[in-house]
């Protein structure tokens, strides 16, 4: 049997550095304002000069033009390879793994990736500022909208979760177990956005969305950002922090469509994991905790199953079991994740891994002999998916 080339790339890079932003509410900050925040943050925790960084890797709202410039610009460097990845919510997991490509292949050694937005901010100003802001003039109103009755990526994922019900059971209290646990979970992270404690009768009381989702099965709008340093593992180890070492990744996108064949219930997850356990030489059973993409709280279920941590169907059952509680089988979303911490594209995801891997945190927050990380990005049209398994040395 031929050996897979992607082991090549197995333990070669590490995670060096980590900041995030403030997360939420944060009026009159730009989302460049908030991504250099974490950037400048991630450079503190890492302790390389900003002059040694050599690639970029940043995104920011997708109606901004070669974000990854203006973040050199305001670093004050010049990259050797720069640029920025547009796969939604997969984009930051993918990033990581083209650094690590990058730097295998000697294109840079010390990348930056990261990712700020200013969803709350934009959607809370006033029409008037919204179109006399060139940020964001390709969101002028377009000929149908929500009030149409099609509410873009909450009606889409709205179906998956009807098909996963009506296939499996799968009933609206599996749903309120994940929004629970996100919940309780960010109420231990001094910085998350949400604050305030939440009940399973909260949540089935909560005005619905797009059925079966009510507002506590849909993240949220935040302002804020994420980033990470990451360089060769040679490197890391003469560096101020423990390296997280990148063991693997994958990625997969089912780009004939959400709806097409059986995407919406057998997603991109399940080809995306199983190149990056492959690369990383492990399987669902190696992982510790798991950063679950939680745009909504039916594809966590569904990737959990996708990620072999259950049987297809199953998922229900399994998250009621309390598996994704701290201290549960399967740590999930430990910060709080999309739907509690802040909606910063998954860029937080990967933050929360690091640190978790790092060991940093307080009993009431530390995961306990966390050594295996899993972190997932799903986007792209509800298509795209990429998935990160991080380890200590």
């Amino acid at each position: 049997m031929a050996t897979d080339p992607s082991i090549r790339f197995r333990n070669k890079c590490a995670i060096v550095g980590v900041g995030h932003s403030r997360l939420g509410r944060v009026p009159g900050a730009s989302a460049l304002d908030l991504q250099l925040e974490a950037i400048k943050n991630a450079i503190v925790d890492s302790g390389v000069k900003a002059s040694e960084i050599d690639g970029l890797l940043c995104r920011g709202p997708q109606d901004v033009y070669c974000n990854h410039q203006l973040v050199g610009a305001r670093l004050g460097v010049n990259a050797r390879f720069s640029t920025g990845v547009d796969s939604g919510g997969a984009s930051q997991t993918l990033s990581v793994a083209f650094a690590v490509m990058a730097i295998e292949a000697g294109m840079a050694e010390t990348v930056v990736v990261g990712f700020g937005g200013d969803s709350w901010s934009a959607t809370h100003a006033s029409e008037e500022a919204r179109l006399a802001n060139d940020t964001h003039a390709g969101k002028r109103p377009k000929e149908f909208g929500i009030e149409f009755g099609f509410t873009g990526a909450v009606a889409a994922h709205a179906l998956g979760a009807q098909r996963h019900m009506d296939l499996y059971g799968t009933t609206r209290d599996h749903f309120a177990e994940i929004a629970l646990v996100c919940r309780e979970n960010a109420l231990r992270n001094p910085d998350a956005q949400m604050k305030k404690p939440l009940t399973r009768e909260n949540y089935h009381a909560a005005n619905m969305i797009a059925a079966p989702f009510g507002v506590f099965d849909c993240s949220l709008r935040s302002d804020g950002a994420g980033a990470v340093i990451i360089t060769s593992t040679e490197r890391a180890r003469d560096l101020r922090q423990r390296p997280v070492m990148i063991k693997g990744f994958g990625s997969h996108n089912n780009t004939r469509g959400w709806f097409a064949d059986d995407n919406m219930v057998h997603t991109a997850a399940g080809p995306s994991g199983a190149a990056a356990y492959r690369m990383a030489g492990l399987g669902p059973r190696d992982i510790d905790i798991a950063q679950i993409y939680d745009c909504f709280t039916y594809m966590v279920l569904t990737e959990i199953e996708d990620y072999g941590f259950c049987k297809k169907g199953e998922g229900g059952a399994f998250v009621a079991s309390g598996a994704l509680r701290r201290d549960g089988a399967l740590p999930c979303n430990t910060a709080g994740g999309l739907l509690s911490e802040a909606h910063v594209d998954g860029m937080l995801h990967i933050c929360e891994a690091a640190r978790q891997l790092r060991g940093v945190y307080p009993p009431d927050r530390q995961v306990k002999d966390a050594e295996i990380a899993l972190v997932s990005g799903h986007g792209g049209n509800q298509v795209c998916h990429a998935t990160l398994i991080l380890g200590n040395a």
